[in-house]
């Protein structure tokens, strides 16, 4: 069996996510498994495969050998070019050792490149968080418990949260995006994941937190305040209407 592994040099991927660009380990689906012993990646058997098969067929005649693996390390760009040119819609993610890690998907690329928490986007919050207030923030990636959450958004919607109970389900969520206002914790990204994971019982999540050297003034603050947010428990579900993505989708599919 042979197959080829697209990804990063060596000296390159040892460095993990130093550039802070996304890699195929942020967003791959890891709950995957092998028949293979020692889970070494050896052949793929895909639908299609199986679909132009005689139903007579055995496994070994139509699965595929010669197959194209990513890396962990290596940048969701990249896999979504080997994607895309390749024609397929997966593709096993293999280690150094050559042992399954997980499946990068095409889903799993365009999620990578819509409502990402990148340190680019937490950077950026920081800094301006510094020039208004004039203060000096830090940032850190630490777990938080979600009961110690202050909310600034008053609503979600629930035809969003079934696909972040699935991302949380899978390991696929990004990280919060929390303001650490003098021990106050507010919630400035990532409301419809705390509430997807209200309801699967978790009580604690990963977030990007940016500390403030003091207490200041913040309008989210402010907002959380006057629509009476304490809590997650205080975030409405609006289940009788969609997300103004969807209801613009469908506007423009009834024209």
């Amino acid at each position: 069996m042979s197959f080829g592994i697209i990804c990063q040099p060596m000296d390159d991927r040892s460095s993990g996510t130093h550039d802070g660009k996304p890699r195929v380990k942020d967003y791959m689906t890891r709950d995957v498994a092998t028949v293979s012993p020692d889970d070494s990646v050896e052949t793929v058997v895909s639908a299609r495969d199986l679909l132009l098969a005689d139903e007579h067929d055995l496994i070994f005649k139509v699965m595929t050998s010669d197959i194209i693996v990513a890396h962990p390390e290596m940048r969701i760009t990249d896999a979504a070019r080997v994607i895309l040119r390749s024609g397929i819609e997966r593709l096993p993610v293999v280690d150094d050792a050559g042992n399954l890690a997980g499946i990068i998907s095409n889903a799993d690329v365009i999620r990578s490149q819509i409502e990402r928490a990148t340190p680019e986007k937490v950077g950026k919050l920081k800094r301006t968080l510094e020039s208004i207030h004039g203060i000096e923030a830090a940032e850190e990636r630490r777990t938080v418990p979600l009961a110690a959450l202050t909310p600034t958004q008053t609503k979600v919607y629930t035809d969003e949260l079934e696909g972040r109970s699935y991302e949380l389900e899978n390991g696929l969520a990004e990280p919060l995006v929390v303001i650490d206002n003098a021990g106050t914790l507010l919630l400035a990204d990532g409301h419809h994941r705390v509430k997807a994971a209200e309801r699967l019982d978790i009580e604690e999540m990963d977030a990007y937190v940016i500390s403030l050297d003091r207490r200041v003034e913040l309008g989210m603050a402010e907002t959380a305040k006057k629509s009476d947010l304490e809590s997650i428990d205080d975030i409405e579900e609006v289940d009788y209407g969609h997300h103004p993505l969807v209801e613009t989708t469908e506007r423009l599919q009834d024209s």
